[in-house]
C-alpha cells in the first residue's frame, strides 16, 4: 500500500470513528441499570427494553411515523422513477432547471422547507398534523429516491425496449417486462431508503405535526425528563440496529443482479 492509499484509509477511518463511535455509546448506555449515562455502569439491566413497550404513547408514535413512511416513501418513488427515466432516457428543454427544482430539498437548509410548508400550510387554514408532515417528507425524499434510479436505470440497455415494441408489445407490456425487473431492485432501495429518512427524520415534524407526535417528536418529548430517559435510550438502540440494517440492504439491492437480469430478458425477446 504506498502512501497515499494509507493517508486515505487513516483518513477514512477517523472520519468514520468521529461519525459513528459516539452513536455506539448509545446501545451501551441503554443496558444501563441508572437514569444518567455515565461510566462506569451501575450495572446490566434490560428493564429499559421492557418499559420502553409498554408505553402506549410509543405505540401511537410509531404507528404515525410508520403510516407517513409507507407513503411518503411510496409516492416520491414513484416520482423519482418517473423523473429519473426522463432525465436519463430523453433530452429536453429546460431540463438542467427541472432537476435543480427536483433536487433543491437536497440542497436548501431543512429548516427552511419547514418553514415554508408552515406559513402556506397555515395561511391556507388547514390544521396542522401528519398530512403537512407527509408532504414534507415526500418533497425532502424525492431526490434522494431520485439519484438512486438515475444509478440504476444509466446502466439499463434501452434497446431491450426498442425490441420489446418492435416484436408488438405495448407500451404498459414493454415496461411490465422488460423494464421493471430491471428497474425493481433500485426501486426497492429507493423505497427502503425513503422509508428511513423519513422514519428518522425530526425537523419537518416539529414544525408541521402539531399534536400528532411522530417517533422522533415522542422521544424528544421524553427527553425532558431524566426519569423516562433509559426507555428512550433503549428505544434509540433499536432504531440504530433496525436503520443500519434497511440502509445496507437498500445499498446492496441498488447494484444486485443487472447483468444477469439483462442476459435473461435478452433470451426472453
Amino acid at each position: 500500500m504506498n502512501e497515499k492509499n494509507s493517508s486515505l484509509l487513516i483518513y477514512t477511518l477517523i472520519y468514520f470513528g468521529f461519525l459513528y463511535i459516539p452513536v455506539l455509546f448509545l446501545p451501551i448506555f441503554s443496558f444501563n441499570d441508572a437514569n444518567y449515562m455515565s461510566f462506569p455502569l451501575a450495572g446490566f439491566t434490560t428493564d429499559h427494553y421492557e418499559e420502553m413497550w409498554s408505553k402506549r404513547n410509543l405505540h401511537k408514535a410509531l404507528w404515525a411515523s410508520v403510516k407517513v413512511g409507507v407513503v411518503a416513501s411510496v409516492v416520491s418513488t414513484a416520482i423519482a422513477l418517473l423523473a429519473a427515466k426522463a432525465f436519463v432516457r430523453y433530452k429536453f428543454r429546460g431540463q438542467n432547471v427541472s432537476y435543480g427544482a427536483i433536487m433543491m430539498p437536497f440542497l436548501i437548509p431543512e429548516i427552511i422547507l419547514a418553514v415554508s410548508i408552515l406559513i402556506i400550510w397555515i395561511n391556507l387554514g388547514f390544521p396542522l398534523g401528519l398530512v403537512p408532515v407527509t408532504i414534507g417528507h415526500i418533497l425532502f425524499c424525492t431526490p434522494f429516491a431520485m439519484l438512486i434510479l438515475i444509478a440504476r436505470i444509466e446502466g439499463f440497455d434501452f434497446s431491450l425496449e426498442e425490441a420489446s415494441r418492435d416484436l408488438g408489445e405495448n407500451a404498459w407490456g414493454t415496461f411490465y417486462r422488460v423494464s421493471l425487473p430491471l428497474y425493481l431492485p433500485g426501486i426497492i432501495a429507493a423505497l427502503l431508503l425513503s422509508f428511513i429518512i423519513s422514519f428518522d427524520e425530526f425537523i419537518l415534524a416539529f414544525f408541521l405535526s402539531g399534536s400528532d407526535a411522530t417517533l422522533p417528536m415522542y422521544m424528544w418529548n421524553q427527553m425532558r425528563f431524566v426519569k423516562k430517559l433509559p426507555h428512550v435510550l433503549a428505544l434509540g438502540a433499536v432504531i440504530i440496529v433496525f436503520t443500519t440494517f434497511i440502509v445496507l440492504l437498500a445499498f446492496w439491492l441498488r447494484n444486485v443482479g443487472q447483468g444477469k437480469e439483462k442476459q435473461d430478458i435478452a433470451i426472453k425477446l
